[in-house]
């Protein structure tokens, strides 16, 4: 059956446009001002946006080995929900993928639930251990790139034997970057106004830029790709920054909580418990500069679900870790676009663009022969985050009550609707119509 999408605005070539979008057999056919109807079940965007499905290169989805935290079915429903059509699963579950029996376990969930794309990602050190390189050979052709998320890999001779290995297989490095050796113990937030005021232990930001300097010394050295996870200090930004006027192969991601939040905001509550922490407003806005300059080019949730009584216990005894995958685009339309700190187009090149370049992911375009992986936007939507309606099991975030001025409508995959559930185009005679769907009530348009 042919999909028409009409009535919306497309995001394409770095702009908004007027056009139509016909799906057929998971692909885009066409794209233009006016495409026939005859035939086609017809989805009336009602003046949304469309735009190529935002792509998340950190989530934790727990499976396998910790499930009772989150499944592959409950993390990507609520991927789906948040307009994401492709997550990079890290590779802290249970057993570690770090040889292919172990991701053969990952790769059979995904392959039996997923709502969206996963591409679970290896590790680079055997149980991430930092000890014994993993079997990346064997994992290359199975995963997007290589990581220890959750732990920095300490030893500089590890870091480059793998880095030096992961060039010659072409994939890239992606790096949590910890000094372990530079963290207070006992580290709850960071290591600035809200730890002094409430007696706090606090994370020193050099624990995070100190790995990120020698780590960029190593890719100058090997030559090898190298994306950073989740940066958050003003320093990372400026060593990623001058990395790339150097012309190193070197990339970055940063948190919708690291972009609109800082230790200022911070309540003595396990939703606001991270690693690395919520930072400085000086870093916060670094990264805010970062992100219009091209030196951060991604913006990922590390979505980290835990069970309710492991985020219980305070900013001293709580896990480390908040979700995002179901509020992180209309946080950062209603924070950083809506007040002017931010272009629409940048946030979007941030999630669905840049992703996809950097992780040779396919889409990532609206145009024929791409993937039909899309999302629609509703940017006249009013309303409250709220962590009680997530589909994730997960419900610690920071911006639980937050107002926000922006929804997902709906998302795609392959051309087929994966949120909201259950919506299914029919051509109903000629034509059938679909309307978008309408938060505000719940219900169709």
């Amino acid at each position: 059956m042919r999909l028409l999408l009409t009535g919306g605005t497309v995001f394409r070539d770095g702009g908004f446009q007027p056009l139509e979008v016909a799906v057929f057999e998971g692909r885009i056919v066409s794209v233009s001002p006016s495409l026939p109807r005859e035939g086609a079940a017809v989805v009336e965007l009602n003046h949304f946006l469309l735009v190529p499905g935002f792509v998340d290169v950190h989530v934790h989805l727990r499976e396998p080995g910790f499930s009772y935290k989150e499944t592959v079915a409950s993390g990507t429903a609520a991927a789906a929900a948040g307009g994401y059509t492709a997550l990079c699963a890290m590779p802290n579950v249970k057993p570690v993928p770090d040889g292919l029996e172990s991701l053969g376990m990952e790769l059979e969930a995904i392959k039996r639930d997923a709502a969206v794309r996963v591409y679970p990602y290896g590790a680079i050190t055997r149980g991430e251990q930092g000890e014994v390189l993993a079997d990346m050979e064997a994992l290359a052709p199975h995963v997007p790139g290589f990581s220890d998320d959750g732990r920095g890999v300490q030893s500089e001779e590890m870091m480059r034997r793998a880095m030096v290995r992961a060039k010659k297989l072409d994939r890239p490095i992606v790096a949590h970057c910890e000094d372990e050796s530079l963290l207070a113990k006992g580290w709850c937030v960071h290591d600035g106004v809200f730890a002094r005021a409430h007696g706090l232990p606090g994370n020193d930001p050099a624990s995070e830029w100190r790995q990120v300097e020698r780590d960029i010394r190593l890719v100058r050295e090997t030559g090898c790709r190298y994306h950073i996870c989740h940066i958050s200090t003003k320093e990372s930004v400026a060593l990623v920054r001058e990395a790339k006027r150097e012309g190193l192969p070197v990339t970055c991601e940063t948190g919708p909580h690291y972009l609109c939040l800082c230790d200022e905001d911070l309540e003595d509550d396990g939703c606001f418990k991270m690693n690395p922490p919520i930072r400085s407003a000086a870093d916060r806005d670094a990264l805010v500069a970062g992100l219009l300059d091209g030196t951060v080019d991604c913006i990922a949730t590390d979505h980290a679900p835990h069970a309710a009584a492991e985020k219980a216990k305070g900013l001293r005894g709580s896990l480390n870790g908040v979700v995002g995958l179901e509020c992180a685009f209309p946080v950062l339309y209603t924070e950083l676009v809506k007040t002017g700190k931010v272009p629409l187009e940048t946030i979007l090149n941030a999630l669905c663009v840049n992703p996809r370049r950097i992780f040779d992911l396919p889409g990532g375009k609206i145009e024929e022969g791409q993937p039909a992986d899309l999302t629609v936007l509703d940017l006249d939507h009013v309303g409250t985050v709220d962590p009680a309606g997530f589909r994730s099991l997960g419900r610690a975030t920071p911006f639980a009550g937050r107002r926000v001025e922006a929804a997902v409508s709906m998302t795609f995959v392959d051309g087929s609707i994966v949120f909201p559930e259950g919506l299914e185009p029919s051509v109903n005679g000629a034509v059938g119509i679909v309307r978008g769907y309408d938060r505000r009530s719940g219900g169709e348009l």
